[in-house]
């Protein structure tokens, strides 16, 4: 009927990603998975196939982890979904109750499947209740595009993001560990929550990223420059990096390990971890009239022994 469509697709429209509950309700159908990991591919994929359908919630479309609901006539919900439809079945409209489909639960438990990451080059094979965990942590997962003068939503390995930023966003590539940059603002008055400028460097065979940018600390406009590593974190770990900043006898420096892009740009920079420099400091290593704003930021990148 009319009404029930509407009802449905009404639900759909919101979807909302629900996380495995932490609770004893997964005890008695998961507690002999273990989380080991299989690399040979299972044999019945067809089998498997039509039992992730079963197991996928009408409503949010996301996987169904303990309880699942059910209503009086068979058909199946997740429990994140459940008091959004006000206790009534999406797909019949009878009243839910509290009906638990532990068949489900119990055959779930049985299943192993492949990492969703499998086409990035993950070979693993997990079971049902600890797949979603391992893939919030696969080192094969997508990275984000690092570009923050946008919103940008392209994701991928280390290679398309560099392609896609030096075709798409026309950042600057530079080979080498050092750099040396200068930054014109005409009017550093006018303080803007935008990235200034974003420099790809290539050196030790990674890629990093130089963010420069003005932002608003509290009342005061300050500027920052920052580096992000593109790669994982425990990688990230094995380089440092140093900022420089200065004129007319004084200098500002900053020495730090430069973030995994998996930190998003507004994390690294809301946690200042980085050189930021207070806008009268700014405009004092400007010299001149102090109307116009002319950094110049140098710094190299090394790798620790």
């Amino acid at each position: 009927m009319a009404p029930e469509t509407t009802y449905y697709d009404d639900m759909r429209e919101s979807p909302e990603v629900i996380d495995p509950p932490k609770s004893d309700d997964m005890v008695d159908v998961g507690e002999h998975v273990s989380d080991h990991v299989q690399h040979s591919p299972k044999p019945n994929l067809s089998v498997a196939s039509s039992v992730r359908e079963l197991l996928e919630c009408p409503v949010c479309l996301n996987a169904m982890y303990p309880p699942i609901h059910q209503c009086s006539n068979g058909h199946t919900l997740c429990s994140g979904c459940k008091p959004r439809v006000h206790n009534r079945c999406p797909t019949c409209r009878h009243e839910l109750g509290n009906i638990r489909c532990l068949a489900l639960e119990k055959v779930a438990a049985s299943l192993e499947l492949p990492c969703k990451y499998q086409t990035f080059g993950c070979l693993g094979i997990y079971p049902y209740y600890c797949k979603l965990k391992h893939e919030s942590q696969c080192t094969f997962r997508p990275y984000n595009c690092p570009y923050a003068g946008s919103e940008c939503t392209v994701v991928g390995d280390i290679p398309y993001l560099v392609t896609h930023l030096k075709d798409d966003h026309k950042v600057d590539m530079h080979n080498g560990s050092s750099f040396n940059h200068r930054y014109v603002k005409s009017n550093p008055h006018e303080v803007e929550n935008a990235t200034w400028m974003l420099t790809v460097f290539s050196c030790f065979g990674q890629y990093f990223c130089l963010h420069f940018e003005a932002f608003q600390l509290g009342t005061a406009p300050v500027y920052i420059a920052f580096l992000r590593f593109m790669g994982d974190d425990i990688e990230a770990k094995n380089y440092s990096y140093s900022l420089e900043v200065g004129g007319y006898g004084r200098k500002i420096t900053w020495q730090g390990v430069p973030r995994s892009i998996r930190d998003s740009h507004r994390k690294v920079r809301d946690s200042y971890d980085g050189l930021i420099i207070q806008r009268n400091m700014a405009l004092f290593f400007s010299g001149g009239d102090r109307k116009e704003l002319k950094l110049r930021v140098t710094g190299r990148i090394w790798k620790e022994q």
